[in-house]
């Protein structure tokens, strides 16, 4: 199984446009600490050749400009090498690029019903893109393992399961259907020749036994690092909601995954989705020393992994 991460920022990307944040005046400036992002998503590949996308951020054009195997296939007047989109929650972050996937490209998405439901009725994603373009919307259950398919009809050779990491809807759904199972997942991946496992979490609302368990198997662990702590936003007066009331899991504190990761045997283990705040950024820092002398990665764009 490739991995390639085509985005390790969260929503906005590093730097984001409206913000001056030392993270994003450091990239502004050329500084070499603090190195540019896009917004979450990561490219996998059972056999190197057809790509399955997970979650489509609003730099997908960009992320696939730079990444020549999700190019059009050669011999192709047009085609495209993406298999399928796998979607972890109804966010914009995580959602808004399937607009820039519209043109003749009928690859099939993959969520939960709910997601699903959220991105017909309330963000209608799925009723513009059907106007371009019938395509096929499989449905993700928790727990349940569903082998993914090539365009073809074919095997992938990778197996998706989901993982339940909390209850939390983007701004945009209304309030009476906000808390209910299926909003955001985790997703163990695993490759049926190799049988090397990914766990890809860019949300983590709360580290509950059965993403823990996941991680246990995993040779490569990307796991939600959007904040440092859990005041950051609040701290730095730009919003006045916490990590938890924004659907995240700090890294650092006694609640953070920070020693929970370090303890893992996991052959890779990378914080992903990193918000533009985050000062683990700063390569020249102690937050990114307490992050890397403990063996974890603080992901990039470009960043890629065998499993």
């Amino acid at each position: 199984m490739n991995v390639q991460i085509l985005g390790a920022a969260a929503g906005g990307g590093l730097p984001q446009w409206n913000c001056r944040c030392t993270n994003c005046e450091s990239v502004r400036q050329g500084k070499e600490n603090v190195r540019a992002r896009s917004q979450s998503s990561i490219a996998v590949s059972g056999n190197g050749t057809h790509w399955f996308l997970f979650n489509a951020s609003a730099d997908v054009r960009q992320q696939l400009l730079g990444f020549n195997q999700l190019w059009p296939p050669e011999g192709e007047l047009r085609g495209i090498a993406i298999a399928g989109c796998i979607i972890t929650d109804a966010e914009i972050d995580h959602v808004s690029g399937l607009l820039q996937l519209r043109e003749g490209s009928a690859f099939p998405i993959y969520s939960t019903a709910l997601v699903r439901k959220w991105l017909t009725e309330d963000l209608p994603i799925n009723s513009i893109l059907s106007s371009f373009s019938a395509r096929t919307w499989n449905t993700i259950e928790i727990d349940q393992p569903l082998e993914l398919t090539l365009p073809s009809g074919q095997a992938s050779g990778l197996s998706i399961k989901a993982i339940d990491a909390g209850t939390h809807a983007p701004r945009y759904v209304p309030s009476s259907t906000s808390k209910h199972t299926g909003s955001v997942i985790g997703l163990e991946i695993i490759d049926l020749n190799t049988q090397g496992r990914l766990l890809y979490a860019p949300g983590v609302v709360t580290l509950n036994t059965a993403m823990r368990h996941a991680a246990e198997s995993a040779h490569c662990v990307m796991i939600d690092g959007t904040f440092w702590s859990n005041e950051e936003l609040v701290e730095l007066r730009l919003s006045t909601r916490t990590a938890s009331q924004m659907g995240h899991i700090p890294v650092d504190g006694k609640s953070g995954t920070l020693k929970w990761l370090a303890s893992l045997s996991a052959q890779h283990r990378v914080y992903i989705h990193i918000n533009n705040t985050n000062p683990m950024l700063d390569e020249s820092g102690p937050q990114h020393h307490a992050v890397t002398s403990n063996g974890i990665r603080v992901g990039q764009d470009g960043d890629t992994f065998t499993l």
